[in-house]
């Protein structure tokens, strides 16, 4: 390793330091990954470093770390940072070379002073004041005296430092970046009747950071974490454990943290700029679903005068707990949905869900039943008084299925309402909203009546 020694004058009255320059070597990588596309970088480094004034260089950082998110520990203190990025480019070599001599190697060589130098052309003045403009150089090749002072190849971390001692020691560095995240897609695959799935977790992390992050020790945290953005930049924007049965295929074990959820790779793993990387989240079997049909009725048509024949949801649920082959926080993401119709395994439908915590109910939207409709319309309204209207509402389901089966209705009525007939049980969800719940006969229709008197 080469070391550079000088003489610099520090700002502390009197005093005149020996300052040491070198870059630190990566020892080990630590990386946590965030849902909201940042991480935080981790790196335990080594270096030779001499007691009193010292200058540390690092290169290898991520070109999107957040310059003022850096923190470094170690046997002494820190009296300066600073975060250098005016990288080499071009145009930049070429702006730090107005009013000074180029050459350009051709068909025949160019010689002058530099004037200007756009993404289009550049302007030469010739030894005898005359200009040469050319506005194509694409089959020209530039030559320049040197690189110019305060260009770098790369983004740089400097600080300047009082060692308490002389020799080999580790310190450490962390940083916060962008351009690096992690999603969670699912893949569930349905039996042949609709009672259970098999679903598969993976894992998959973008890094666009800038950065390769060698052997290093990985953890993904799960949750909303707060991010402070202020509002210019807003505005801009908007314009516990696995189970048995999935033990074998564990590569992450999961632990709670405040109020998030982290997975920690049980290895060393790399990960490498502009890489997407898919790593095993778990593998459950036999989780037991049910199939819903639901109908949340269209209110617009309602209020229009319409009638026509809706569609109707198809629904799988299943509850995330121990008892059914699961029972572990679920992160946000995609889950794509198969069955095999007996030669190959097809795709019926994909859903998002959100972070999960065990315990909880999943309900992921298959799609549209194609032999399932429901016809909806006003039947009666009446005008009681000034304040009080009765309304009676009639839902026809059509089941054209070569089986019996259940729908499932959700009905919007606003505030201040009250059943006064229904020709099937119900259910006051909430302040504004009904339930129903109507079997239907195969290759039949079933009729739903009930009048709202609605205050």
């Amino acid at each position: 390793m080469k070391y550079c020694f000088f003489l610099a004058f520090i700002v502390f009255p009197l005093t005149i330091s020996l300052v040491f320059t070198q870059e630190a070597d990566i020892k080990s990588n630590f990386i946590t990954i965030y849902n909201d596309d940042f991480a935080v970088i981790r790196q335990i480094r080594n270096l030779e470093i001499q007691k009193g004034i010292n200058q540390i260089q690092i290169t290898d950082v991520a070109k999107t770390i957040d310059p003022t998110s850096v923190h470094i520990k170690f046997d002494g203190k820190v009296l300066e940072q600073n975060y250098q990025y005016d990288l080499v480019s071009i145009m930049k070599i070429l702006s730090k070379y107005i009013n000074k001599e180029i050459n350009l190697t051709g068909k025949n060589i160019i010689t002058g002073k530099l004037l200007s130098s756009q993404s289009d052309g550049i302007v030469l003045q010739n030894q005898d004041g005359g200009l040469t403009i050319l506005t194509d150089i694409k089959d020209y090749k530039i030559n320049v005296g040197s690189l110019p002072e305060g260009l770098i190849t790369k983004p740089t971390l400097v600080w300047t430092v009082d060692s308490k001692k002389t020799g080999k020691q580790d310190i450490e560095v962390s940083y916060q970046a962008r351009g690096i995240n992690w999603h969670t897609e699912y893949v569930a695959v349905l039996n042949h009747n609709d009672t259970k799935i098999d679903l598969n977790a993976w894992v998959s992390i973008d890094n666009k950071s800038g950065a390769t992050y060698k052997d290093a020790t990985l953890k993904l945290v799960a949750g909303d974490v707060q991010k402070y953005q202020p509002m210019e930049k807003y505005y801009a924007v908007q314009q516990l454990k696995m189970q048995e049965t999935i033990e074998d295929a564990r590569q992450f074990e999961e632990k709670q943290f405040f109020e998030y959820y982290i997975y920690e790779l049980q290895r060393l793993s790399t990960i490498s700029d502009n890489e997407t990387k898919q790593i095993s989240l778990f593998e459950a079997s036999d989780i037991s679903i049910k199939k819903k049909y639901l109908y949340k009725s269209p209110n617009y048509s309602i209020y229009q005068g319409l009638n026509q024949d809706n569609k109707i949801s198809v629904i799988i649920e299943f509850d995330n707990s121990k008892e059914n082959k699961l029972g572990i926080p679920m992160p946000k993401g995609l889950v794509r949905m198969n069955k095999s119709d007996g030669k190959s395994i097809e795709f019926i439908g994909e859903d998002m869900i959100d972070h999960t915590p065990k315990n909880e109910t999943i309900k992921l939207k298959v799609g549209d039943a194609f032999d399932v409709l429901a016809n909806e319309i006003e039947k009666e309204s009446i005008k009681i008084s000034d304040n009080v209207r009765e309304v009676k509402y009639q839902i026809t389901l059509k089941n054209r299925k070569e089986e019996d089966i259940n729908i499932e209705i959700e009905r919007f009525l606003g505030w201040n309402w009250t059943v006064l007939s229904s020709t099937y049980d119900y259910i006051k969800k909430d302040a504004r909203t009904i339930l129903f719940n109507v079997p239907v006969r195969k290759n039949s229709n079933s009729i739903l009546e009930f009048k709202v008197r609605y205050n």
